[in-house]
């Protein structure tokens, strides 16, 4: 994968938050990919619960300072950046005080999903590509992990389908096991649909719960990759029928290769 370009698009990755299983297969793949000589880039959320000082993460002036629109409001963009000690990988957050400065990831104190995770995930997803954008770095591959990401292939396929920077790119949606009880706002469809997408291609957002997030994800993702062993028989069969390449479970002691494979054929 010498000198290919790929955009790791994370809810989580390690050292940033805990380990599980995005987290640290965020942090495993770019790796991976960086030691064969790729060149990369890794996105993700800067959640309130990260020690900025500890991580040394810094604002970056010249990215920050665009406004989003969610749901007809303007939402300020903030850009960090910050780099994994010893791995030289650069990773970038994308901030805003109204969506990501609260203590937790995804629930509060009680467990309970934040009810605007929606409206995070529809800031996060455009924050990441104008950030990719104002940068003018073309990826070849965009993959993309954890439920948090899955409207960025959407907004690929649709909100930004006439972006000629991306007009090669390919997009990969890593499927886990790590899932959520209940849905996000029922609402999530008509704020997506704000944003010109076709109501036909996101129906499954009628009812967000955790397989329809990411069943809309794979709809609008030219390679599946099942990164969990325990992810649900009738999301599995969802991917397996969908007609996308697709690369079942595999074992971490053989992923590099597996995955490496796997992105070469996307490109072929």
């Amino acid at each position: 994968m010498e000198d290919k370009r790929i955009l790791y698009v994370s809810s989580e990755v390690v050292p940033y938050l805990a380990e599980n299983e995005v987290s640290l297969m965020s942090y495993d793949v770019p790796k991976m990919i960086n030691d064969q000589g790729g060149q990369i880039r890794i996105f993700m959320p800067r959640y309130g619960n990260i020690n900025e000082r500890r991580h040394q993460l810094h604002e970056v002036i010249r990215l920050s300072g665009m406004n989003l629109v969610v749901n007809d409001l303007d939402m300020p963009l903030i850009i960090k950046v910050a780099s994994i000690p010893k791995e030289r990988i650069q990773v970038y957050f994308i901030d805003n005080d109204e969506y990501f400065k609260r203590k937790a990831t995804f629930t509060d104190e009680d467990g309970v999903l934040y009810p605007d995770n929606d409206e995070r995930a529809i800031f996060f997803a455009k924050g990441v590509v104008e950030t990719v954008k104002k940068l003018n770095w073309v990826p070849d591959i965009i993959h993309v992990h954890g439920w948090l990401t899955s409207l960025l292939p959407v907004y690929m396929k649709h909100y930004y389908k006439n972006e000629a920077l991306f007009s090669e790119t390919k997009i990969v949606t890593s499927v886990y096991g790590q899932s959520f009880e209940g849905t996000l706002d029922k609402e999530m469809v008509n704020k997506v649909k704000f944003d010109n997408v076709p109501l036909d291609s996101i129906q499954d957002l009628t009812n967000p719960d955790y397989d329809n997030l990411l069943k809309a994800a794979v709809n609008h993702s030219d390679g599946v990759i099942i990164a969990s062993e325990n992810v649900s028989s009738s999301l599995t069969k969802f991917i397996e029928s969908s007609d996308k390449p697709f690369l079942p479970f595999v074992a971490k002691e053989q992923f590099a290769s597996a995955y490496t494979d796997f992105y070469k054929k996307l490109l072929s």
